[in-house]
């Protein structure tokens, strides 16, 4: 949403919540629910805000508090990736510290974890830990074949395959693009670039975990987004090889900077890593 949608919105201490998407969620048509991908941005207070001196640890312990892994179960839902942000690469100044994507196995059962007690109960540590979070719901996309890129590399054979000091990193792309109607759709400046960027990343052991198109921000900061996109690489060198290849900078000036308005790109460390089994490509 932009500054000035008139959408209800009402913020919450960490964002602003999306009543209309949330009303949306919550009442969407059994024949045309289905799963949801909720991918959770977030950054802690350096101490938690319980707001009545009870405790004295960090936002991020709060945050382990809060996990609602009972809540979670109980309306289908699993973690399928968590992860440590190492960098941010690009963005607008916000250093987030973790990455987080939870399947709900309907729209409709997202919203009704909100209203369990149980949940509730947790939520506290979510409010006192949290400085700030974007909460976007992702639907799978369909990860474009590239018929002149080679096959990707097995990671034995990459030239910077995993090590004990350096082992397989994520690369994050939250995307807004210019003059997009649906966020489904990739703006065709954007498919040259990816094209390209292929071309130089499948040789160093490129994994797409997930692609997914943002179907609602329902806490954030009413910047719209519309595609999120998760990259696995053998090592954070491999990455950087990849980063720093001359044919790939050529086509981002010229290609990726004209389509992409906003984004997040960040270097995550993932303790739990599901997210490409849990997608069926569509």
């Amino acid at each position: 949403m932009t500054e000035h949608d008139p959408r209800r919105t009402d913020r919450v201490r960490y964002g602003t919540i999306d009543h209309e998407y949330g009303l949306k969620l919550a009442t969407i048509e059994p024949g045309d629910d289905g799963p949801i991908w909720m991918i959770n941005l977030m950054k802690y207070r350096e101490v938690a805000e319980y707001g009545d001196g009870s405790a004295s640890i960090s936002g991020r312990e709060a945050d382990d508090r809060y996990m609602p892994v009972e809540s979670l179960d109980a309306v289908g839902a699993k973690i399928v990736f968590l992860a440590d942000v190492e960098d941010v690469l690009l963005g607008d100044g916000v250093i987030w510290d973790r990455v987080a994507v939870v399947k709900y196995p309907t729209r409709r059962s997202f919203i009704e974890m909100q209203s369990r007690p149980d949940f509730r109960r947790q939520h506290v540590h979510k409010d006192a830990g949290m400085q700030q979070t974007i909460v976007i719901g992702g639907v799978p996309l369909s990860i474009p074949t590239i018929t002149d890129a080679p096959a990707a590399a097995q990671w034995s054979e990459v030239p910077h395959p995993p090590t004990d000091d350096d082992g397989p990193v994520v690369v994050v792309h939250v995307l807004q693009f210019h003059d997009v109607d649906n966020a489904a759709n990739t703006p065709p400046e954007m498919q040259v670039y990816q094209s390209a960027a292929a071309q130089v990343a499948l040789q160093h052991g490129l994994r797409v975990s997930g692609w997914f198109s943002a179907e609602g921000t329902i806490v954030g900061d009413r910047r719209p987004w519309h595609q999120i996109r998760f990259h696995t690489f053998p090592s954070r060198r491999a990455f950087l090889e990849v980063v720093q290849d001359p044919n790939r900078l050529a086509h981002q000036q010229e290609f990726r900077e004209a389509a992409i308005s906003d984004t997040y790109t960040m270097i995550l460390r993932a303790s739990i890593d599901d997210l490409a089994s849990s997608v069926d490509r569509p």
